[in-house]
């Protein structure tokens, strides 16, 4: 009993010791940390987000869909209509969402060509740089589908190329500007609506898109194999506008809503049933600002 006792005696004297002695180190600075005082520290700032939803300017850049042809009148442009920086009430675009009215009259340009391929975006690049734009548009790619003959299609190669060389021109003047890419939209639905128009097939037979409008009513086997190709090709150029679009991180590409978008009569100009009316550039308007000021991007 008493050895028992003096043993516990011994060990809670030890324990007491050492107890002691590391508030002891504490107390003193030894090797033990004191505890951080967290009353005063200041959290870490925010990382700035690399996509602006409000950019402040924009400039566009495309072809004959960005200038609004054939949506006020046959085989002419109307740029107040377009979807990036009309001015026209009823379509609200791109450059009035964001911008406002005034906004869009004094800080959106277009430098859109009808007919433009997509060897002609790194010239329209140029010119937008000059303005400085905070945000810039492309829509380019349906005529480079839309050739004489399916053979005559710009090739995926030349088509990265042209956009690659595109982007490195708008980099070289603006490193920080912003760029929305559409995808190219689906020219076989266009062709499939607008047949149904007879005044639409005759405007077709002046030019516009042969490779796939041409012999509008043929359904023999030689015409869906041209008008396949034309549709596998539109989806490759779609591949390479996300590609190149992905290794910059200030370029945002809209996940293919523009080819999947289903544009339905009243979507398409009365005229050549193919290019956008009011409408649907109110339709491409939307989608556009969608994605833009989106939190993350489409994918």
């Amino acid at each position: 009993m008493r050895n028992r006792s003096h043993r516990s005696r011994a060990v809670a004297a030890v324990a007491a010791a050492a107890l002691l002695g590391v508030a002891g180190c504490d107390a003193s600075g030894g090797d033990s940390p004191a505890p951080r005082d967290t009353s005063t520290a200041h959290p870490s700032p925010k990382p700035t987000p690399t996509w602006n939803t409000s950019p402040r300017s924009l400039a566009a850049v495309g072809d004959s869909i960005t200038r609004g042809f054939d949506a006020c009148a046959v085989l002419s442009d109307c740029p107040e209509v377009s979807w990036a920086t009309g001015s026209d009430a009823q379509v609200k675009s791109l450059a009035v969402r964001l911008l406002g009215k005034a906004g869009a009259a004094e800080r959106s340009w277009n430098y859109a060509v009808t007919g433009a391929r997509m060897a002609d975006l790194p010239g329209q690049m140029a010119q937008a740089a000059t303005r400085r734009p905070e945000l810039v548009t492309v829509m380019a790619g349906a005529n480079d589908a839309c050739r004489a003959s399916a053979s005559a299609m710009t090739s995926v190669a030349d088509f990265r190329a042209g956009f690659q060389d595109a982007m490195d021109t708008l980099r070289a003047a603006l490193p920080k500007t912003q760029v929305y890419v559409s995808s190219v939209p689906d020219l076989k639905r266009l062709w499939s609506q607008g047949r149904t128009s007879a005044l639409g097939k005759q405007i077709w037979k002046l030019g516009i898109c042969p490779s796939m409008l041409g012999d509008a009513d043929a359904l023999d086997s030689a015409a869906t194999l041209r008008r396949a190709k034309v549709q596998s090709r539109v989806e490759a150029y779609n591949e390479v506008l996300r590609e190149v679009c992905a290794k910059d991180r200030r370029c945002r590409f809209d996940g293919g809503a523009v080819f999947e978008y289903r544009f339905d009569t009243e979507q398409l100009s009365h005229w050549d049933w193919f290019h956008p009316s009011k409408d649907g550039q109110a339709r491409l308007a939307e989608i556009a600002y969608r994605n833009i000021t989106a939190r993350n991007p489409v994918t």
